[in-house]
């Protein structure tokens, strides 16, 4: 129980040091952009689409998904809490990337759901810890 609780408090001051840290106006050193490496895709299904007409879809777009996770297409998957759709981890490079695997999908080809897509790299401010601290002047 111990080391959850100092795992816990370990990620949350790393976390706060890199808020600061990405906030600091001290800071003139951009961070150097960071590759994408992942796509997090949200898929929604559209409120008015025919209940009906989505189940029938619905063991094909398992199936397919299904394989897109075998591949190492699909890092992770989860359902939304809300009900109207999944979200995904993609092993992608690009949002390009993302849309073209999901617009395999039966939901995709159908026009029954939506699709966002946000990139997602290294936390780059994180870099600022590795660098050593400016030496203060001395007098």
């Amino acid at each position: 129980m111990m080391n959850v609780t100092r795992a816990s408090g370990l990620a949350i001051g790393i976390g706060i040091i890199v808020m600061m840290l990405a906030a600091s106006p001290a800071q003139a050193q951009t961070p150097a952009a960071a590759p994408t490496n992942a796509v997090l895709t949200t898929l929604t299904v559209k409120s008015d689409v025919d209940r009906a007409r989505l189940l029938k879809v619905m063991p094909d777009e398992v199936r397919e998904t299904v394989k897109l996770y075998l591949d190492g297409k699909i890092q992770q998957w989860y359902a939304r809490s809300d009900g109207k759709g999944v979200v995904f981890i993609l092993n992608c490079s690009t949002v390009a990337e993302a849309k073209a695997l999901t617009e395999t999908l039966p939901l995709s080809k159908n026009k029954l759901a939506d699709f966002e897509y946000v990139p997602l790299g290294p936390l780059t401010p994180l870099r600022f810890l590795l660098t050593e601290p400016a030496t203060p002047p001395k007098y």
